[in-house]
């Protein structure tokens, strides 16, 4: 049996959610970079596994899959030795699948704007309206970790991997202030003591801001 393909680039959000996973459940994919900037996602090949040509795509032995959350919840399935990252009980799934959704509907959707603006609209200004969306977004996540130390519940699941990987990505633009979202710090710093974590996503959270950061003070010149 080969090893399952996943495709796409690691400063990508999404891309570093399903590594972080993999990381977790001890899963060894075989990655394969997609230059976008040489258009290699428009490609044919690339276009017939992922109409939608975005990253990640995940190729297992044939079971082509788009979007991380499916991606995720998908190798949990298959491949994890438990269900602790993502609970068969119907509620707590449900509790999972609600931050999942979160993430992929409010607090990546508040980020990719602002990235959008970057680096295909060639603006370096960023409205003061979509930091304040993105805020927002923080305050919904302090929220959620009222009660517990992870996003859904007492213990950690995928909905804390996938939404790191956001909320890592977004410190350059407005980072988390511990006095205004105490629970959100303490939860990215619980989640920052992963062995696996820097390897795997904090230092491409890292070269994204930097990458990001040129590309603003290139725009303003």
């Amino acid at each position: 049996m080969t090893k399952p393909i996943l495709y796409g680039i690691y400063v990508s959000p999404p891309v570093r959610s399903v590594l972080l996973v993999a990381k977790t459940i001890g899963l060894d994919l075989e990655f394969r970079e997609v230059n976008l900037s040489a258009g290699e996602h428009k490609q044919p090949e690339y276009l017939e596994k992922n109409p939608q040509h975005t990253v990640p795509t995940l190729d297992d032995n044939g079971n082509i899959i788009c979007d991380s959350h499916a991606i995720v919840t998908y190798l949990i399935g298959k491949y994890a030795k438990d269900d602790s990252l993502y609970p068969k009980d119907l509620y707590k799934r449900a509790l999972v699948d609600q931050r999942l959704h979160f993430d992929s509907g409010v607090l990546f959707v508040r980020l990719g704007m602002i990235i959008k603006q970057i680096l295909y609209q060639n603006d370096p200004n960023i409205p003061q309206a979509k930091l304040d969306d993105l805020s927002e977004a923080y305050s919904f996540l302090d929220t959620f970790l009222t009660k517990s130390q992870y996003l859904s519940g007492p213990s950690m699941t995928i909905a804390d991997l996938c939404c790191i990987a956001t909320t890592s990505s977004s410190q350059g633009f407005l980072p988390v202030d511990p006095e205004k979202y105490p629970n959100l710090s303490a939860w990215m710093k619980r989640m920052e003591k992963l062995p696996y974590y820097e390897e795997v996503n904090g230092k491409y959270a890292k070269q994204l801001i930097a990458y990001l950061n040129s590309r603003i003070a290139e725009l303003k010149k």
